[in-house]
């Protein structure tokens, strides 16, 4: 066979799957594809009547689902009890693929035409470009809308959706809006948690004033150091500059070398440099692991009074401390106001469900994942958050992990830090960036000229 004739046999296989199994096209659609594809008018019609059309309203009945995940240890243990009351439920069982390079393994079977019922995106990336390509069944068609619109704000309804359509349930999430301290030690020293960045900045300097360090801070992460540095940036420039300038940054529709990012570059310097603010900074700094940073607020005496990260640092300061008390000997703040225009923006991760098939399992298991009962089952056990609104907050376990949930159901615009949203090599280059900057930053206009140089390759390739 001719390859152009195997590569249109090709195209037009996955132009049926796409209409008939997936539910992806429109008739409308479905012409329009077959007609770029090669056929006539009437050929296409002819091949519109014997897929028999989409049958939406009565999918195939099905006794097991496919969900492709690359969660592990004790997060496939939690993950595997939502299935356990999905399958109670339903009687559909839930065959869990736990794979160790989701990227790759899920890419491969998509191109080969054979993706899993459902499965856990390896970034947003990602799941928006199978979106785009029409890879991935659209959830509105079938979810109830209103339902979701109540118990979901539109931060995260527009998150999960692309062009217009919701694609993605969100099995957990995890904030960065977040800087910890000891509410013990505040109380004893008498500090005010600040409301804005210039707020921040006194507190630093009142601290730092009274001869101790305010700030403990680590970038040291083996072969990604530097991202704990460039969290700090993704959530200064959301803070600054709103969504949209955010997206653009992170699209390389502006240059690294633009006002905005070097402000924000800035401002986590007033941290950096600031006079008494750090131990040892900038040397300690970049030697430290963020983990071991995350211990200095919470020893005994205290080495630092707040630290910033997301609130999966929880974990390692309860592991650290098992005595501590979530609430009065360590919580969070929320990160400071920097915009009045912006304020409650916060960045973080979200774990990314979507269905590349449609039938009556994967329609059941979607509604199931995002509603309030299954929404329930991960944070009851701890080590998850969810976005679900209708989650009582009964059911965390401490008063951290409620404000973590508080924080991220109730936040205006919510985005995925802007590193983890760029190229690898970008995001890379960003985290080596940070770590030039830290170390010494006069090189600020040298460190974005060098990530401008670095965008203009990688994002042009």
């Amino acid at each position: 066979m001719p390859i152009y004739d195997r590569q249109k046999r090709n195209r037009l296989d996955q132009l049926v799957e796409d209409f008939t199994v997936r539910h992806s096209l429109s008739r409308r659609e479905f012409m329009q594809r077959a007609a770029a594809v090669g056929l006539s008018v009437s050929a296409a019609g002819a091949l519109l009547d014997a897929c028999g059309g989409p049958t939406s309203n009565t999918p195939a009945k099905v006794t097991s689902i496919d969900v492709m995940t690359e969660y592990v240890s004790k997060e496939l243990d939690s993950f595997n009890a939502i299935n356990d009351a999905f399958k109670a439920k339903t009687g559909i069982n839930v065959k869990v693929e736990a794979s160790r390079d989701l990227p790759a393994e899920l890419a491969a079977r998509v191109r080969g035409g054979n993706p899993p019922d459902i499965a856990g995106m390896p970034s947003f990336t990602a799941f928006q470009s199978f979106a785009q390509q029409g890879k991935l069944v659209k959830l509105d068609s079938y979810f109830d809308m209103g339902q979701i619109q109540q118990n979901y704000s539109k931060a995260w309804t527009d998150f999960g959706s692309v062009n217009g359509h919701l694609y993605a349930v969100f099995p957990k999430a995890n904030t960065k809006g977040t800087i910890w301290y000891s509410p013990k030690q505040f109380q004893a020293q008498n500090l005010t948690i600040p409301k804005t960045w210039d707020e921040l900045i006194t507190l630093s300097n009142s601290v730092a004033g009274s001869g101790k360090y305010p700030w403990a801070l680590g970038v040291e992460s083996g072969a990604s150091s530097g991202w704990p540095a460039a969290d700090w940036v993704d959530q200064i420039y959301l803070s600054l500059n709103g969504p949209t300038m955010y997206d653009k940054w992170v699209a390389h529709k502006i240059p690294w070398t633009d006002s905005s990012v070097k402000k924000a570059f800035q401002m986590f310097g007033q941290i950096i440099q600031g006079n008494h603010y750090i131990n040892g900074a900038p040397q300690a700094v970049l030697a430290t692991n963020f983990q071991d940073a995350s211990y200095l607020p919470f020893d005994s005496p205290p080495k630092a009074y707040m630290y910033y990260l997301g609130d999966f640092a929880e974990s390692f300061i309860t592991k650290q401390f098992p005595s501590i008390q979530a609430g009065t000997d360590f919580g969070f703040f929320n990160f400071p106001t920097i915009n009045p225009q912006y304020a409650g923006m916060v960045t973080g991760g979200a774990d990314i469900m979507a269905a590349f098939k449609d039938n009556d399992g994967t329609r059941q298991y979607m509604q199931f994942i995002a509603s309030t009962e299954g929404q329930s089952i991960w944070p009851k056990r701890g080590g998850a958050t969810s976005v679900n609104k209708a989650v009582p907050l009964s059911a965390y376990s401490d008063p951290v992990s409620k404000a973590s949930a508080q924080q991220l159901t109730s936040a205006s615009t919510f985005r995925v830090g802007a590193d983890d949203l760029m190229p690898t090599a970008m995001e890379n280059a960003y985290w080596a960036g940070m770590l030039t900057y830290i170390g010494d930053p006069s090189k600020l206009d040298s460190v974005l000229s060098t990530l401008e140089s670095t965008a203009m390759q990688t994002y042009t390739s």
